[in-house]
């Protein structure tokens, strides 16, 4: 008798506690197409939070920029149109600089170990560069290069005079550097652009070329790991604050570096599964570059550096030793490109 009073004082005494918990539906924002990984590792994230939570918090995916345009999905969650928000830090250039070390040419060799890497290296500076939200994950796509309609880019010399989207501002410096033109746009304006010839090409990830039709109004392709670009999940601070102590661990829990590889993985694998559908298209030149190439691109990129750590030193930050802890977190989850 006196165990199950007990017991039953005991549920008493817990159960108001989850009774009072407020329930959340998280609006999760995102500006690819609804056919894009991405929304289905949006859609497992949130499965995973609503678990975690007992059912009290729930989501609801919003793609294809139905919230807001791809530049302002940072400006979103901090202002709460959006709960949830994936950004793309290299849309803004200048404003998240540190971020920008992992988007450094031929630094990362995979997506899974790179955004592992990354988001275990970025943890430390988050709070500096992104104060105004709950940090919760930093991704990457697998390694890419240059896509083109009007002609074979096989050297740095190649980009002079060229009209480029580039995808983030660290390649956007470099078109800059080579003597090329840079034209903005987000990644679903891409195959407009070089259809109407304000850009001739771009630095897009294979798979999601097919995905956005840009292999329709593109016909050479650069196989070579030249770049990634770097990505957040980022969370209103506000409604964060607002949950219990158990609700904040449920999304404490797929806010971390495991969670970022559960992203960048199956987004991995599909952006490289691309390659192969370009090749087996009638009209399209896929090309590998020779020792001595990628040697020239790699000399034309040191000083890309420079100018990284001069942003991040504006930040208050040691770039070299920064830069020094990204490498060994890359070699960590054996991710470091060779």
């Amino acid at each position: 008798m006196r165990k199950t009073l007990l017991a039953l004082l005991l549920a008493a005494s817990v159960t108001p506690a989850l009774a009072q918990e407020k329930t959340f539906e998280l609006k999760l924002s995102h500006w690819v197409p609804a056919s894009h990984p991405l929304q289905k590792a949006l859609e497992d994230w949130g499965a995973a939070v609503e678990k975690a939570s007992g059912g009290t918090i729930t989501y609801k995916v919003y793609p294809a920029q139905q919230l807001g345009k791809a530049f302002d999905h940072y400006d979103m969650a901090r202002d709460g149109i959006a709960d949830v928000t994936y950004v793309n830090p290299g849309y803004q250039p200048g404003r998240f600089p540190i971020i920008g070390a992992g988007e450094l040419p031929f630094l990362m060799s995979d997506a899974k170990g790179g955004s592992m890497g990354l988001d275990a290296w970025y943890r430390k500076y988050a709070e500096t560069e992104m104060k105004d939200v709950k940090f919760c994950l930093a991704f990457i796509h697998s390694p890419s290069s240059f896509h083109s309609r009007t002609k074979k880019i096989v050297v740095p010399d190649d980009i002079k005079g060229m009209k480029v989207r580039p995808a983030d501002a660290t390649i956007a410096n470099f078109v800059t550097l080579l003597g090329g033109t840079n034209v903005q746009s987000s990644a679903p304006e891409v195959r407009d652009i070089i259809e109407r010839g304000v850009a001739d090409a771009v630095t897009f990830p294979w798979g999601s070329l097919v995905l956005f039709g840009i292999d329709k109004v593109t016909k050479y392709h650069m196989d070579a790991p030249l770049y990634v670009t770097t990505f957040a999940f980022v969370m209103n601070k506000d409604k964060y604050n607002q949950m219990s102590d158990r609700q904040k661990k449920a999304i404490d829990d797929n806010c971390n570096t495991e969670a970022a590889g559960r992203v960048g993985e199956p987004w991995g694998k599909f952006e490289d599964a691309g390659i192969d559908k370009v090749k087996a298209e009638e009209g399209h030149e896929v090309y590998k570059l020779t020792a001595e190439q990628t040697a020239s691109w790699k000399k034309a990129a040191e000083p890309l550096v420079k100018t990284w750590a001069e942003g991040v030193k504006a930040k208050g930050v040691d770039p070299d030793a920064a830069l020094a802890e990204l490498r060994a977190s890359l070699t960590k989850y054996n991710a470091l490109a060779q």
